[in-house]
């Protein structure tokens, strides 16, 4: 899923969570809960109503069938704003990338339901063709060309390559957020290096009109941590875990509703698995060494 604006979006959603954060139920107020009647669903990084039903209308039809409970669409103008939505009890699942997780994990208390795994999901570092660049320890005194801040495989997981090829990311390089438009300014040689996502570097490249020959790939990270549905914790703990046992018994019947919108096409071979906080446990660690670990405590 796509990450914009995290850091300027973070000071409206400490705002929104300091004005309407409600209080963890107790497990024996959850335990009298029952099956609610209807849940409402939300995307991230889906901002508006046509929006959710061109891209995840099959998949909430297929939800709705899966759980046997009515499902409707809950819009958030950003993916702040789903935090203080799950607060209030305004939405019950949303589905989210990596990093928005540890937002709603730690300003909502969100449980994890299920993870989609993409199997070709990993952050690259790409040079021109004629780049003496060989490794990223001669990145240093460079300009990298990232993706938005706060995207996992555009700018948090390069910048853990960067740290672990024992570069500090804010002294040592240079680096800009050119969205889609890196490959063109590695092209120009505006900038030395540009780090993008596996599944995305084909389709910028075809996009864009260039070669693959024209570049080099210089390191690839580990496979990424997954995109997530999570819970209200407002919801019953039987009924999060049926919920959790429902969707990765039909997952077939989810991907596949998934992959009926064009946008959803990065999940092509994907697979539901349990979610695991600790996968996520890299996001925390950059966030902590770049000094914006605030945003997720």
């Amino acid at each position: 899923m796509q990450r914009r604006n995290f850091l300027w979006y973070s000071s409206l959603f400490v705002a929104g969570c300091t004005a309407g954060v409600n209080p963890i139920n107790s497990d024996s107020d959850k335990s009298q809960l029952t099956k609610p009647e209807k849940l409402k669903l939300a995307v991230t990084d889906v901002s508006g109503i046509e929006e959710l039903q061109r891209d995840f209308e099959k998949f909430r039809a297929a939800l709705e069938e899966v759980l046997g409970i009515k499902i409707e669409f809950f819009p958030v103008k950003n993916y702040t704003a789903a935090a203080p939505a799950l607060q209030s009890g305004q939405v019950d699942i949303v589905f989210s990338g990596p990093s928005e997780y540890l937002v709603l994990a730690s300003r909502a208390q969100a449980i994890p339901i299920v993870a989609i795994q993409r199997v070709n999901y990993h952050s690259i570092f790409v040079v021109r063709a004629d780049s003496k660049i060989k490794s990223l320890s001669q990145l240093k005194g460079k300009t990298i060309a990232m993706r938005a801040v706060g995207s996992t495989s555009g700018h948090l997981a390069p910048t853990k390559l960067l740290i672990d090829a024992g570069l500090d990311p804010n002294t040592d390089v240079k680096i800009l957020m050119l969205k889609d438009q890196g490959v063109q300014a590695l092209k120009k040689g505006e900038v030395d290096a540009w780090a993008t996502a596996s599944d995305r570097y084909k389709n910028i490249l075809e996009s864009e009109g260039l070669s693959e020959k024209d570049f080099t790939v210089i390191v690839t990270s580990p496979l990424l941590p997954n995109d997530l549905f999570v819970a209200n914790n407002k919801l019953a703990p039987d009924f999060i875990t049926d919920m959790r046992s429902q969707m990765l018994k039909h997952q077939d019947k989810l991907i596949q509703s998934i992959l009926t919108a064009k946008a959803n096409q990065k999940y092509q071979r994907s697979k539901l698995v349990a979610a695991n906080d600790a996968d996520y446990n890299m996001i925390r660690e950059v966030y902590q060494k770049i000094g914006q670990g605030n945003f997720i405590s």
